[in-house]
């Protein structure tokens, strides 16, 4: 690991009135001699473990090209998000302001990435966002300054409604939380599944983070469909895993979900997920040796297994170091650093991917069926997914 002052931020006063609602002052400053790299991920809480497998996977991405990015050494700054949307701005603001960063990478919470997303766009910070599928910040709201290398919420359900058609599940139902991820998710599964000549017989939800299932698997028994397609992810999505079992539905309908129903959850889950199916655009059993290279790389240097999000994180350093190779380190030539990331090609352990016009990864999904608690490949689902990019005006 190379030598780096590492920053913590402190609650400190933030200076600026972010959240008063005045616009942020486009930053103009002189190039210092390090890069000024802002870590806003949630490193406490329910989402720890994916701030810090991103951050890992960020540095890691650093670490191969000597440590520095385009000959320039680092400086880097974090702040904990703590997953609360009421501190986006202000914490946002503090990196961006107080802190001087030249990208602000974040975040995992789609409500807290609105947040950044309002900094980002009002004080044209370079913001790359790792994980959050929030439709609007690639979408409506899109920025030349904004760039995602994870997913948008409804990419991995628009890979889900062939395979599901082609294995004769015509006639399914679909079942989430009532929330804004829940809703993108349903987007994407409506558009393939209809697409490939299925029928959605019922759509079915409960309040976020509700997970007392068992009256909603009781409708499902009833309606008697072909298949159940889902999105759950984290501690809930273990328990519906395991209370779909429970009540013997695993025995006669098949059980579909975007990735993230069996992303980190297999363990709590235990047999309860065997045979379920859902597409994503990485697994952890991808058989390419550049995965397989990277999964080793990452065990020896942070003695734990990486998953999706040590990718998504991985994938963002490699893709700031092409914009910043093209430009040579220097991040005030704004549009011709935009042009290079937009333009780019990233050799990723998911596969490789490219930018859409709305800066969103164009990326193949797969196919994964869990086998002994592992989400094993089994096909492509699709190849080079887009997200739509509806109403994505680039200023």
């Amino acid at each position: 690991m190379t030598t780096r002052r590492l920053v913590l931020t402190r609650s400190a006063a933030v200076i600026g009135a972010a959240s008063t609602g005045l616009l942020l002052p486009q930053i103009v400053r002189a190039q210092s001699d390090k890069l000024r790299v802002g870590f806003m991920l949630p490193y406490t809480g329910t989402f720890a473990q994916l701030g810090v497998a991103i951050e890992n996977g960020f540095r890691m991405a650093i670490n191969e090209q000597g440590g520095k990015i385009a000959g320039r050494e680092i400086e880097f700054f974090k702040v904990d998000d703590e997953s609360n949307p009421a501190k986006g701005i202000e914490n946002a603001t503090r990196l961006v302001q107080r802190d001087r960063v030249d990208v602000l990478i974040g975040t995992v919470h789609s409500g807290v990435q609105m947040g950044i997303h309002r900094v980002a766009r009002e004080s044209g910070v370079l913001n790359l966002i790792p994980n959050a599928g929030v439709h609007v910040a690639t979408r409506q709201q899109c920025a030349p300054n904004v760039f995602r290398t994870s997913f948008s919420n409804s990419q991995p359900t628009l890979a889900l409604g062939k395979p599901m058609v082609e294995r004769g599940h015509k006639k399914a139902v679909w079942i989430t939380w009532n929330y804004a991820a829940g809703d993108e998710a349903f987007e994407g599964f409506e558009k393939s599944y209809t697409e490939a000549g299925g029928q959605i017989i019922k759509k079915l939800g409960l309040p976020f983070p509700n997970v007392e299932f068992q009256a909603l698997l009781t409708e499902i028994a009833s309606l008697k469909p072909d298949a159940v397609a889902c999105f759950f992810a984290g501690g809930g999505a273990a328990k519906f895993l395991r209370d779909y079992h429970a009540a013997g539905l695993s025995r006669n309908i098949q059980l579909y979900g975007s990735g993230f129903l069996t992303e980190g959850v297999l363990q709590a889950a235990g047999d309860a997920a065997n045979g379920v199916l859902t597409t994503m655009h990485y697994s952890d059993s991808l058989d390419t040796p550049r995965n397989k290279q990277f999964r080793l790389e990452y065990a020896k240097t942070f003695k734990m297994q990486p998953d999706v999000y040590a990718v998504q994180g991985y994938d963002t350093g490699l893709l700031l170091l092409q914009g910043a190779n093209a430009v040579r380190g220097d991040f005030g030539n704004k549009q011709a650093l935009q042009a290079a990331m937009r333009g780019a090609e990233i050799n990723s352990p998911r596969g490789k991917w490219k930018m859409s016009p709305s800066h969103n990864p164009i990326q193949d999904m797969y196919l994964r069926q869990v086998e002994n608690r592992e989400n094993k490949v089994i096909g492509i689902a699709a190849k080079a997914v887009a997200d739509p990019g509806t109403g994505c005006r680039m200023a």
